[in-house]
Order: C-alpha cells, then structure tokens, then sequence
C-alpha cells in the first residue's frame, strides 16, 4: 500500500514527535513512549518493537506486558517464527484480528506477551533498504485502521526504524564498557561467594552460608542443596525458602532418588533449566516447593556440584519471578556451583574426619570400660578393688528384691550411681528411677514435693500437685540426704514405707503406691537416733540392707581407672583431644587422701583438662596441695570424767562454766567433753541447758 511519509503531520509535528522518541534510554521505553502517543492519537492502545539478530536469528521483544510494565523478551524460535517471519519476506502491512492471529500463531500467544486484542497492525522497520524488524500497534476494540491512521501508522514506523536504529547505535557503543563493568561485578560476586563458602567446614553453616550469598545476589527464592545418602536411592535436601526476607524458612528432608528432577542431573551431569507448571507430574518435593509460593510457575535451574570425578549432588535454585537465569547470570552461577563443589568436598570430608574421630574415642572409652571389668549393668561404675567389688556383689544380691537400701558414704563417693545400679538390675527397670535430695528444700515445700498437694491447700497451692511416691508407683524411689530430713517429716515417711499408703497435703483420701525405696546419706544415723535427731523406728525401717561405700583413700587402685574415664570424657565433651596420660602423673593422684572422693577427683581432671595444651594431660602438682589434707591434730580425750553423784546435765553445766560459755574450739566445752560441737548443741537444747544463763 503506498503512502506518504509526512502524511498530514506537519513538518514541525513530525521534528517534535522524532525529538521526544530519540530522548528515551532504551527500547523497552522507546515502546512505551510510542503506546502514549498511539493512545493520544486514538490510533492504537499498545505499540510493540520487534527486532531481528539475523546472525542468531533470535527475535528481541520490547514492549509492555498485560499489567502494562515495560518487557524485553529474547526468544530463538517461536517470535522469530510469528509475524515478524512475514514481514521479513513481505515488507508491506500486516493487519489481522485476534481469531486470525491465534489460528495463523498460537504458540506466540501462549508466551503471555499479548493480552487479549481486537486488531493488530505490524509495519516493517528498515534501514539502509534492509529490514530488521517490526513495529507493533494493537487495538483493544476491533475497529478498523481508516486510510488516513494508517498513513499515521507508517509515517510513525519510519520514525520508529530511524529512531530504533540510532538507539541501538547507541546502546552498541557502550557495549564494550558495559560488558566490562559486568565482567568486574561478577568477579567481585565470584570472589565473595567463594570466601564465603570456602571458609565454611561444618555442613550445616555452609549450607546456611551459601544460601545468604545467593539470595543476596540474585534474588532468588528457593535454594538447596541436594546430596546423596549413605542409603541406596535416597537423597538429603537441605533448602532454604526466603518467603520472608526477615525470617526465612530452613528445611532439611530425606526424599527417594527416584522422579526428582535431580535424579535427571546426576544421570546427565548437565545443568537442567525449565518451567514448572500446575499440570506437570512433579516429585513431592518439587510439589511442595509448586505449592510453597501460591503454585505460580517456578523457574527451576539445577546445577551439576562435580568436583574432580564425582558428583557430589546438586545445586537446585527456584525463582518464580522471569529474568533471573539470563544467559549471564547462568554463566556466573555455574562458576559459583564449582566453587560450592569444593567446598561441599571440603565439608563432607571434614564431617568424615570427625566422625571417625569420635569412633575412637568411642573406642577407647570402651576399652578402658574393659579394662575395669565391671559388668554393663553397673553403668558408670568404675571400680576393680576388693572393696567395691565387695559392695557390686552386694548390689547383686538386694536388686532383685524390694529391699529397702540404705547407702552409707562420704560425700562424692557415688551412692546415687549406687542406686541407680540398683534400680537398672531391679524388675521395676521398665521405668525410671525417681529421686530427691530431702536436703534441698525447706520441710514445708518438701513435704509437698513427696506426698502432693490438693488445690488449695495452702496459700498459692493453685493446682493439683502429684508427689514423687506418686511418680515412682511401680518403680523406684530415692531418698538422697535422708538424715537431713526433719523431723516433724520422719512419722509422715514411716508410714508409707510400712504400709505402702499416705495423704496428699488438703486431702483425706488415702493413696495407695508400691514404690521401692531407697536411701542414702553421708551423716551417722545411728549417732543421730543416741541424740535424737533421727527416729529410731526410721532408722530401724531404713537400715534393711545397709551398703556401705568406701573412701576413695581405701581404694587407691580405682584412681588410674576413674582418672583415664574421667579424661576421655571430659575431654570429648570439651572436644579435646587428649590421649595420654603420663605414670608419674597416676602415681602422684594415687597417693593423695581425696577427703572429697570421686567427686573431688573428677573436678580435679575437668580443671586439668582445660588447663592441658596438646593431647597429654598436664596436672601442676603444686596446684593439687588443696587436695592433700592437713595433718588433723591429735583428738584430746575426754579429760572431764563423771564426778561421784554427778548427772549428765551437772557436768555439762560445770565445763560450760568452766570455760566461760565457750563450746567449740580447742579450749571449748565439746572438746573438753569429747562431744562435737553439734552433738553438744543438741544435748544442750534437749536437757533445756542455756549458756547465756550460765
């Protein structure tokens, strides 16, 4: 169709409308200038630019999608296959409606560039009598071009080409520099990435590491890791999903092999790209990442982590949003995948490293449980003397009974391992020994803490409390510091050992239990029972099977074992390798008295341990006088003997005077009398004494 270029646009119309188009930056806003003027003039409601790289015979779409955003779209077969394939061949107008278009293109609608339209115009754009593209304007309605538009639409197509052509010259001429700053940006990011990750040992915090850096640089959504388990078929997805940017969304999943799309990968060992639509049959993995993000479509771009050899897994990235994975950003991830390849080599081989380091340890520990020879039953007691295998065999003997157990010992000598061997040999193992230290707690809240307590009882008793004979129905009970248990306590305690049944705290109903008790404590009840600071009939109650444990002075020959199983554990639970300790060290530990016991020693070994710098144990002797007792001045017997017709409270009453109301100390009463200090207190209060009034 001939037309005329000026049209009816006057000259000075025409200079305008050239000089506002050549003002835009860029093709996509070239198009969009071109829609506003298209729309003032009624002459179109959107104008498109197609342009064609014959070299790649790609076609370059500019133009604005449905929501009316600016678009640049690169496609290498179906636009180059539309309507710009018909005005490549035919340089004349191109004018059809929507029916037509969908029936002669379909598949160029199916990319989502066009919404829905009325008619459509595609004018050639030439330059230098060479054609290299087209010029879109689409009505929504379908009314057709007059004669006199369609002059307008040529006139503003050769406007366009000229335009167009000088845009790109343009855009060409800061190619170089451009490719440049992009060429040092994703350096910097390579660069970054790789310090980031390369730094990263533990799994766990690489896996969080990378997935920081690529977000950060990309912006994308979804990224994971997957790796290979040690059970056939199976993988390990470690993925992070910044559905909010604050709080991100970690996620750690066991998935089979088997339909993922990265089964496809660790066939091909190439990088996968696709689209994931709702229709598409997905591994529940890829469903869950569809449904994540309201099932819009996901860009899935899976990359290949080799690394020499072997694939080691893969790096699986979605983004929902277009224009991420543009041939640049694919070239600089697959340079980022193979520094993640090494560092995840790097990882796994550290977590290799690690684990076998721990075997030994296991290992060792076991042996030096070996070398004890102590049955698995007695758990954590350490011990190949005479006298703790004479206490062993009586922990055999009462465990399988419902005994009541009285466990006598020093401080730190480890009666509460006692019970607890006992309970473990026991029938009632099935379920958990229950205990409670009657020394920790005031007589009031302890009383509550053994027999429960209804709502109500006393002043902030708001709920029902079930008490620790409750708890321990059918299992075992322990009572550790039993003699510190008061007094008003001690009928209350009698009565459920001998009948098996007691109160709550507020209740009359009578709560019947079968419970295994056992006790243990580090002060003479038979001394407390003479001074009447512990019920006799208790006592009596208590003392069925007595064990006694002995010092650990009595038993120097347990000091190297519990020293060597004291070391190994501790040291691994502080993730120190110490494997040695020197003899003369083990002489010098076995030779000291240890008033503390086990206990004493094990805080010894801890301190000892994070003092130590390589893996031999280093113990300052200097620094172990504490534990060396001091010599204990030789008791004075009691020079006070009874006077003729003289009672207890006589002769107290006469030392207390005599040493003007001292007690304690080496020229105080108790000494004088033979008495501790304690004893003498109780006496005194019991025979109403007061040395005030003395």
């Amino acid at each position: 169709m001939p037309y005329t270029p000026m049209s009816d646009l006057g000259q000075q119309g025409l200079f305008d409308i050239t000089r506002t188009l050549l003002q835009q930056p860029d093709l996509p806003a070239l198009a969009n200038c071109l829609t506003q003027m298209a729309k003032q003039g009624a002459l179109a409601d959107r104008v498109n630019i197609l342009l064609y790289h014959p070299l790649h015979q790609r076609v370059s779409f500019f133009g604005t999608d449905k929501h009316g955003k600016e678009w640049h779209y690169e496609d290498e077969m179906v636009l180059a296959n539309g309507p710009v394939r018909r005005v490549l061949s035919r340089p004349e107008a191109l004018i059809c409606t929507h029916e037509e278009f969908s029936d002669t293109w379909p598949q160029v609608l199916n990319l989502e560039l066009y919404a829905p339209f009325g008619r459509y115009c595609l004018l050639p754009l030439a330059a230098e009598g060479k054609i290299f593209g087209g010029c879109e304007f689409i009505r929504n309605n379908d009314a057709e071009w007059t004669d006199k538009e369609l002059n307008r639409l040529h006139t503003m197509a050769q406007v366009v080409a000229l335009v167009a052509e000088q845009i790109q010259s343009r855009l060409d001429s800061n190619l170089g520099y451009q490719q440049l700053c992009r060429e040092r940006d994703d350096f910097r990011i390579l660069v970054a990435v790789t310090n980031a990750v390369l730094s990263k040992l533990d799994l766990d915090e690489l896996i969080s590491e990378i997935a920081r850096e690529i977000h950060h640089y990309f912006s994308i959504d979804s990224i994971s890791i997957v790796l290979r388990t040690n059970r056939k078929d199976r993988l390990n997805i470690y993925s992070t999903h910044f559905v909010e940017e604050q709080s991100p969304i970690h996620d750690h999943s066991d998935v089979a092999l088997a339909g993922t799309l990265s089964e496809r990968v660790f066939k091909s060992g190439e990088m996968l790209l696709l689209n994931l639509h709702h229709g598409d049959q997905l591994a529940p993995y890829e469903r869950m990442l569809f449904e994540m993000w309201g099932n819009q479509i996901q860009t899935l771009c899976l990359l290949p982590l080799t690394f020499g050899n072997n694939m080691l897994g893969v790096l699986k990235l979605a983004q929902c949003e277009a224009g991420v994975f543009t041939p640049q950003n694919l070239k600089l991830l697959r340079q980022i995948a193979e520094r993640i390849a090494i560092a995840v080599d790097n990882a796994l081989a550290y977590q290799e490293i690690n684990r076998l380091k721990e075997n030994l340890v296991d290992e060792n520990l076991y042996l030096t449980e070996q070398i004890n020879n102590v049955a698995s039953d007695f758990g954590e007691i350490i011990g190949r003397s005479d006298v703790m295998s004479n206490v062993l065999k009586q922990v055999e003997m009462v465990a399988k009974s419902d005994s009541t157990v009285l466990i006598l010992g020093e401080t730190g000598t480890g009666k509460e391992l006692i019970a607890r061997a006992i309970h473990n040999l026991s029938e009632r193992n099935s379920r958990r020994m229950v205990k409670i230290n009657c020394a920790a707690m005031p007589a009031g809240l302890l009383e509550s803490d053994l027999f429960g307590h209804e709502r109500g009882a006393f002043t902030g008793a708001n709920t029902q409390r079930i008490g620790r004979f409750e708890l321990a129905d059918k299992s075992s009970l322990f009572l550790d510091e039993v003699g510190d248990m008061p007094l008003e306590l001690q009928p209350k305690l009698l009565r459920v050992l001998q009948e098996q049944e007691f109160e709550r705290l507020g209740s009359n109903k009578v709560q019947q239990v079968d419970v295994r008790l056992i006790a243990a404590t580090n002060r003479n009840l038979k001394e407390m029972v003479l001074e009447r600071e512990f019920r006799s009939d208790l006592y009596y109650r208590l003392n069925v099977f007595p064990i006694m444990l002995p010092p650990l002075r009595e038993r120097p020959e347990d000091i190297p074992l519990l020293v060597k199983s004291f070391t190994f554990k501790i040291a691994h639970r502080m993730n120190r390798n110490i494997d040695s300790i020197p003899a003369e060290t083990l002489r010098a530990l076995s030779r000291m008295d240890w008033p503390g016991n086990v206990r004493e020693l094990e805080n010894v070994i801890e301190r000892a341990v994070l003092l130590t710098r390589g893996n031999v144990l280093h113990l300052s002797l200097p620094e172990m006088d504490y534990c060396v007792p001091e010599e204990k001045p030789m008791q004075l017997v009691a020079s006070e003997e009874v006077r003729e017709g003289e009672d207890e409270a006589q002769r107290i009453m006469r030392v207390l005077k005599e040493t003007n109301g001292v007690v304690a100390g080496p020229r105080g009463a108790a000494q004088r009398l033979g008495l501790k200090r304690t004893t003498l207190l109780s006496r005194m209060k019991r025979l109403g004494i007061d040395k005030e009034g003395i």
